[in-house]
């Protein structure tokens, strides 16, 4: 009896752990920003079912970080141009992004030509159908480089 008992939770543990994992899903995106100030999709989309996103964001230009750097900023829509004033603020050194700002979602570092970087977040805090944008915190690249993110 007990031998069945032992099994019978073994067996519940490895159902649990296996519906756990399963509920965790990564989802990954990519976009490339280059020396034209564009960044080469106007939108991304996460499914609901996605836990955390990886987005890689590749630079295809030539320029240097220093001249033309790009960066992926995520924020809700409304949240956006203040973020862009509190990022010229915090200057190059802290990638033009406010540190601590609670409105900023996720974001990469700045990179240059031929260069790559990626951030992973997780997407508890996002409302389906909710209004966000993406942009570069570069300054004056937000005008051109950003975009529409959608998750649901």
């Amino acid at each position: 009896m007990r031998g069945y008992l032992a099994w019978g939770l073994a067996l519940a543990s490895l159902i649990a752990a296996g519906s756990a994992q399963a509920a965790d899903k990564l989802c990954k995106l990519e976009i490339t920003g280059n020396d034209l100030l564009q960044y080469d999709k106007t939108e991304l989309k996460v499914a609901a079912d996605c836990t955390r996103v990886e987005l890689t964001l590749k630079d295809s230009g030539q320029l240097p970080v220093q001249t033309m750097g790009h960066s992926w900023v995520l924020t809700k829509t409304p949240d956006m141009q203040a973020v862009l004033d509190a990022g010229q603020k915090a200057g190059a050194a802290n990638n033009y992004e406010p540190v601590g700002d609670k409105r900023v979602i996720a974001a990469t570092k700045l990179v240059g030509g031929g260069q790559s970087t990626s951030v992973t977040f997780a997407t508890a805090g996002l409302t389906k159908g909710g209004d966000y944008t993406y942009f570069c915190s570069f300054p004056g690249h937000a005008a051109l480089m950003k975009g529409k993110f959608s998750f649901g």
